[in-house]
């Protein structure tokens, strides 16, 4: 799955101020919030049920950003980043209540069940028209995976990708980038789920699949025997493909969420957790045109 915007910048007086606009304090320490501060307590009236952080992703949740399909066990990369998130806002691990939202209903527009939703959402300014989307937490290229016996599995740029049968999943933005940058001489073929591309590719249906460089190493170590990773590609220009957490549009926790986020970057926590979850994206050569 793959997802861009103009990253927010948060000075580092900022970032302390988050932490301490972010967190609920003892009631005789916390004086009156200033005039126009975002209520970033677990009682925020901005918060889809008062008292709980209620997250959303997309069910079945795949390795490298889940582990056991268990969003609430903390474990994998989006799992540690939204406990990571709720803690710098001062929300318990067991004040987190997750729900299922499918990626593709996830940016369409009406009322939502969730204050944010992860779920390596690409960060667009169509999908912004219907949502908000927070700072990024996490940059992304694209790759492209085969099998070993594949007459695709030596390419090294992305023009000998050009008469390839490319899959991807429906609702992301791999299938513009490979509109985009491989320009393939037939249409993309678009798949429901990361499972059925799988499929197609094993069944001789697709050459190869397209879709953000983490899962593409998830799928090469545990779903296929006779993978082959080609290689990644980012976007024209150098613009980068960033994941943002969704909230409902205007919402009041918005700012929130940006704080927070401000805060585990300044402090190397999103680096760290980057590192341990996403950290095999060497050695993979960069596709040119």
């Amino acid at each position: 799955m793959s997802r861009t915007r103009i990253a927010l910048a948060v000075s580092a007086a900022a970032v302390v101020l988050a932490a301490a606009a972010c967190a609920p304090q003892p009631e005789s320490d916390t004086g009156a919030a200033a005039s126009g501060s975002p209520d970033c307590t677990a009682n925020s009236p901005g918060l889809h049920k008062r008292g709980q952080l209620t997250v959303a992703t997309d069910s079945p949740a795949y390795a490298p950003w889940f582990e056991d399909n268990t969003p609430s066990n903390g474990k994998g990369f989006e799992s540690a980043v939204a406990y990571a998130v709720a803690g710098k806002l001062g929300f318990a691990q067991d004040q987190v209540k997750w729900v299922v939202e499918p990626f593709a209903h996830s940016y369409a527009p009406g009322a939502k069940n969730f204050d944010f939703d992860i779920n390596q959402i690409s960060v667009t300014p169509q999908r912004a028209q219907a949502v908000d989307f927070s700072a990024s937490y996490y940059t992304a290229d694209q790759a492209v995976l085969t099998l070993d016996d594949s007459g695709f599995a030596k390419a090294t740029s992305l023009g000998a990708l050009k008469d390839a049968r490319i899959g991807v999943q429906v609702a992301t933005t791999s299938y513009q980038a490979v509109l985009d940058q491989l320009k393939p001489s037939r249409q993309p073929s678009v798949f429901n789920t990361t499972n059925d591309e799988v499929n197609a590719l094993k069944n001789g249906q697709i050459d190869a699949i397209v879709t953000d460089l983490p899962t593409v190493f998830y799928l090469a170590g545990s779903e296929l025997d006779n993978a082959k990773i080609v290689g990644q590609f980012g976007y024209a220009g150098g613009t980068p493909e960033e994941f943002g957490l969704l909230l409902p549009k205007d919402s009041k926790f918005t700012t929130c969420v940006n704080q927070a986020l401000g805060a585990l970057r300044s402090d190397g926590t999103l680096a760290k957790l980057t590192s341990q979850w996403l950290s095999a994206s060497a050695n993979v050569p960069e596709l040119k045109p």
